[in-house]
């Protein structure tokens, strides 16, 4: 299940709470950058966030026959993005507390 399988799931059954959305997070990052390490299947992603902030996220494969370049990117992406979802999630969380 992805993000927006979630998303439409939870609209569904009405949960309308403030909360943070898939559009809320790719609406925060500005920029992204890859690096993959010579010699490995270690892919890095650098999503840089609309007020300069920075997460990483990477993947790896432990066959470097099964590496495959897009597949890394897409995988290090989502796991960078995984992160701006907690940091969303601590700022509603705050905001909401007040």
């Amino acid at each position: 299940m992805n993000d927006n399988d979630i998303e439409n799931e939870i609209q569904e059954k009405g949960l309308t709470a403030p909360r943070v959305t898939p559009e809320i997070i790719e609406s925060k990052i500005k920029a992204e950058q890859y690096h993959i390490f010579p010699g490995t299947t270690f892919t890095a992603c650098l999503l840089t966030l609309e007020n300069g902030f920075t997460v990483l996220g990477e993947s790896a494969c432990a066959s470097p026959e099964n590496f495959d370049e897009e597949i890394g990117r897409k995988i290090a992406r989502d796991n960078a993005k995984n992160k701006i979802w907690a940091l969303e999630g601590y700022l509603l969380k705050e905001q909401l507390s007040k």
